[in-house]
């Protein structure tokens, strides 16, 4: 495994091909109050590139053409929340997207274990650590544990797609899933817009 750590942004011949994993670090999990610190990218070849967002940074030109790109789909585990994150930093809302975890509750009804590393070991027979997942990434330098922590959560995101696409076809909810996924821009929206908390689609009664 090889992981590379830029500063700021991608580099300039940094390519993914047709998809590509993505996972984020922030200091918090209030949008609107924690920045984001770190993006993780992976090809699905084993190698990571993560990007350390500097306190005060509001653009990252190369990032921001990945995530709008049209013809690579951006693969999250809990996409919601990072793509919320990257929208708050950079004002871009990734799109086209795939989220491990809709993606699970959706095929996996039989249990309600749907954190990434419980479907890494089911899916993959593969344990990794959440040692780091509470330490500081706000830090100026990151340790080499959290670069391997960082790097870990996005490693294995193209081979669960794989899995879960082939139980979402069999239990016949694949169209399903592509729905839920088209929506997740505007979810990431509304939420952005302070509706986060709200069904909007419910009727309430006084």
């Amino acid at each position: 495994m090889a992981v590379s750590l830029h500063r700021g942004d991608l580099p300039d011949d940094v390519a993914f091909g047709d998809s590509v994993a993505i996972d984020t670090e922030t200091l918090g999990l209030a949008v609107g109050r924690d920045r984001l610190c770190l993006v993780q990218l992976s090809h699905g070849d084993g190698d990571a590139e993560l990007v350390q967002v500097m306190a005060g940074q509001t653009r990252a030109s190369n990032l921001e053409r990945l995530l709008a790109d049209p013809s690579v789909v951006k693969l999250f585990h809990y996409a919601r929340f990072d793509m919320a994150a990257m929208a708050n930093a950079f004002g871009v809302v990734a799109a086209p997207v795939y989220c491990t975890k809709i993606a699970s509750k959706l095929a996996r009804t039989y249990t309600d274990r749907h954190g990434l590393k419980d479907l890494i070991r089911e899916l993959l027979g593969v344990e990794i650590s959440k040692q780091q997942q509470s330490s500081d990434w706000g830090a100026e330098t990151l340790s080499e544990a959290q670069l391997a922590y960082a790097a870990s959560d996005v490693l294995h995101l193209h081979a669960l797609r794989e899995k879960l696409d082939a139980m979402l076809a069999r239990e016949k909810r694949d169209s399903l899933a592509r729905a839920a996924f088209a929506y997740l821009p505007d979810r990431v929206r509304l939420d952005l817009a302070g509706f986060e908390e709200m069904d909007i689609f419910s009727h309430d009664y006084p």
